[in-house]
């Protein structure tokens, strides 16, 4: 048994939540629900270590007021114009009609109009800050439908403070039997008065006031602290409560530019304190009531769970958007929020519900909370099995997406480029430099405006949604690369460019060395390492390969150019020295040294740091040779003379080359080209030698300097 002292208390409290903050991190659930459950355990139904209510509950209200003051720091009026008014419109669609299917629910159940009311409102409130948590944890953050997600949650936040402020304000007068009117002139002129002494602040204090506090980090943070309490404090005063009070401070200080740097460093705190919020409330809950809410709370669930998520696809459905858009974004109203167990405990102090209802609410809580987790985690497997029968929720031209979409007819391309973030701009910026045309991909509208004002071709799409597929030009792209770093994500694709029967070549960012290796076992022709390579290496890389490598050759070996770099243990090294092909089974064709290009080198050949080697072999000799040389693959730009190239040539009927022989052409001499194979009807001759002869129909594959390549391939026939 503990002794009855807060602090140790405090400290049985907060390592009971540590060990059920780790289950719940195994079970990838939010902490508000091992938070919950601690404070069921450490409550008077099991363990009774709670005995110091007070410092608790003063805890939790500093938890809620940092809560507020955070999402009035963050509340972004620009998001919400930016994705349209489908955030007003799904928002308030969604609050109108949760709230009134909620209410008809409640009372066909026998509750009173009040405790109906309570219900119906903490139903329609989601939970921004685990909506946000889990869409950047998926990186969905900047999808469409995380940016439409986030738009009507902060119209839910809205929502939910005119609710606190409705029952603050009204709740005690009306309770009391007060007059409806003139307690409404009061809230109006008190609200007005501390709405305008806020704005003078906003516009001629506080922005001076930030910028010289912001020399200190821990000052601009005090500062911080220090304002939203007292701001809470003034609201009280006047009749608010502190919750409000912390709202407008936050809201006061969004408008400056250390808002970021503020919330980054409170973010912290306010979870710690939210803390012991979500302990108390689990520690008051009366057992003997929630266990008759079982079935409330179970119909009540399902409405959330099935019901919202369905009030937003049908909204969104309307508006033009498509199916997988609106299911994606209606999951993350598939729970209720914190909002919603603040606004009820506010009504069971104000004595307008009852403990009953207080355990109805928090029980629909923890299951919405707890499920729509999972639903969110897996919302691709579950939109995939669920595909079908949303259709009836897309119209037959959802126009607002196939509006973000700038490629109207099919026309060759050099690479669709997938993910258009920072290094896949980067990259698209050096091929285009380049001179080679790309199709951008992605999930950011916003990214996609930016290139669509440039007039590149842009397509809006997720990779993960299997439709995108049917909306891409496969049949035009040399090159699919994508960059978005996701093995989960980049497998799939793999299979299914294969399934689609994909001709050209598919390039790879891996994450670290692991993802390579498996990509490289997928037959990817090429891997791109953000975290080694620049953006220029591996738009030159890609250069390269659609150069030396074009899908029409198909021949079973390919050609890799390699540059012996400084740090090589070969440099310095005789050809013979090198056991390249006891190791890898690659051979050197040539090699290229300031200009000039050495065609098979001699074994007393001597390698130096700079010189470009041209290695024949199939792909996994090629990247074994690769990883032997430890060397990072530069090529150079397909404009230098010196560029290796590789082409198919074919002897025609009418040729003068008809019958004769390697050695008689003399292609070495005369082109500067070498001839590595033929390719006579079904059979096909590796690395011919000199007395090979040539008939009408051979096809010569030939590998030289650019230069040198295209001029024998401008002479049609030989």
């Amino acid at each position: 048994m503990l002794p009855q002292n807060p602090f140790f208390e405090i400290a049985a409290i907060l390592g009971l939540a540590t060990v059920l903050g780790f289950i719940g991190q195994k079970l990838r659930q939010p902490l508000i629900i091992m938070f919950l459950a601690t404070g069921i355990l450490a409550g008077p139904a099991l363990f009774g270590i709670i005995h110091s209510y007070e410092q608790i509950d003063l805890f939790a209200h500093i938890g809620i007021a940092l809560l507020l003051f955070i999402v009035g720091l963050k509340l972004d009026f620009h998001l919400i114009r930016t994705t349209g008014p489908v955030a007003l419109a799904t928002g308030i669609g969604q609050i109108v009609f949760t709230s009134a299917i909620g209410l008809l629910i409640a009372l066909a159940m026998g509750m009173s109009m009040l405790s109906a009311a309570y219900v119906a409102v903490a139903l329609t409130f989601s939970s921004t800050i685990i909506i946000v948590k889990l869409l950047s944890d998926k990186k969905e953050i900047d999808a469409l439908h995380g940016q439409i997600a986030i738009g009507f949650l902060i119209v839910q936040d809205i929502a939910a403070i005119i609710a606190l402020v409705v029952l603050t304000t009204f709740g005690a007068d009306l309770t009391e039997g007060g007059s409806v009117w003139q307690s409404s002139l009061q809230i109006l002129l008190k609200g007005f008065g501390l709405l305008a002494a806020v704005g003078l602040l906003m516009r001629y204090v506080l922005p001076w006031l930030t910028q010289r506090l912001a020399y200190s980090q821990e000052m601009l943070t005090l500062f911080a602290i220090a304002w939203a309490v007292a701001l809470s404090a003034v609201s009280e005063l006047l009749g608010f409560s502190q919750e409000v009070g912390a709202f407008l401070a936050g809201i006061s200080l969004a408008s400056t530019g250390y808002r970021d740097a503020i919330s980054g460093r409170l973010t912290s705190l306010r979870d710690f304190l939210l803390l012991f919020f979500f302990i108390d409330l689990g520690a008051r809950l009366d057992w003997s009531t929630v266990g008759a809410q079982l079935g409330n709370s179970a119909i009540f669930s399902i409405f959330v769970l099935i019901g919202n998520p369905l009030i937003v696809l049908a909204i969104m459905g309307f508006m033009g958007y498509r199916r997988r858009t609106g299911f994606l974004a209606g999951l993350t109203v598939a729970q209720i929020s914190e909002f919603s167990l603040i606004v009820a405990a506010l009504g069971l102090s104000l004595g307008h519900i009852d403990a009953e209802t207080m355990g109805l609410i928090t029980l629909v809580g923890v299951v919405t909370i707890f499920a729509s987790t999972y639903m969110i985690l897996y919302s691709g497997p579950l939109y995939r099995f669920l595909s079908r029968p949303l259709m009836i929720f897309e119209r037959s031209n959802p126009y607002r997406e196939v509006g973000m979409d700038s490629v109207r007819e099919p026309a060759p391309v050099d690479v669709l480029l997938i993910g258009m973030g920072r290094y896949g701009s980067d990259i698209a910026e050096h091929l285009l430099r380049q001179g080679k045309s790309i199709v951008g991909v992605d999930f950011d509208p916003g990214s996609l405006q930016k290139w669509r004002t440039r007039g590149i071709p842009v397509i809006y799409g997720d990779i993960a949604d299997p439709e995108l597929y049917d909306h891409l030009p496969l049949d035009q792209a040399r090159w699919i690369v994508s960059t978005v770093r996701s093995i989960e994500l980049d497998l799939p694709l793999l299979q299914l460019l294969k399934l689609r029967d994909y001709q050209g070549r598919i390039a790879v960012a891996a994450g670290n060395q692991l993802e390579a290796d498996l990509y490289q076992k997928a037959n990817v022709q090429l891997v791109l390492m953000p975290y080694k390579d620049a953006a220029e290496q591996a738009a030159d890389a890609l250069t390269h390969a659609m150069d030396v490598l074009p899908k029409h050759i198909d021949w079973p070996t390919d050609f890799q150019e390699i540059r012996i770099q400084s740090g090589s243990a070969f440099a310095g090294q005789r050809v013979r020295d090198i056991p390249l092909r006891a190791h890898t089974g690659a051979s050197i064709l040539a090699v290229s040294r300031a200009g000039r290009v050495h065609y098979d080198p001699s074994p007393d050949f001597q390698i130096y740091p700079g010189d470009r080697l041209l290695l024949m072999g199939s792909p996994d000799e090629l990247r074994h040779a690769e990883q032997f040389l430890t060397q990072f693959h530069d090529p150079q730009s397909a404009n230098d003379i010196d560029h290796f190239a590789v082409a198919e040539v074919q002897i025609g009927v009418e040729s003068q080359r008809h019958g004769q022989t390697l050695a008689d052409l003399q292609f070495r001499q005369r082109y500067g080209v070498t001839v590595v194979g033929i390719q006579r009807g079904a059979d096909r001759m590796l690395t011919p030698g000199p007395s090979t002869g040539l008939i009408a129909g051979d096809h010569l594959i030939v590998i030289g300097n650019l230069a040198a390549v295209e001029k024998i391939k401008a002479e049609n026939p030989l």
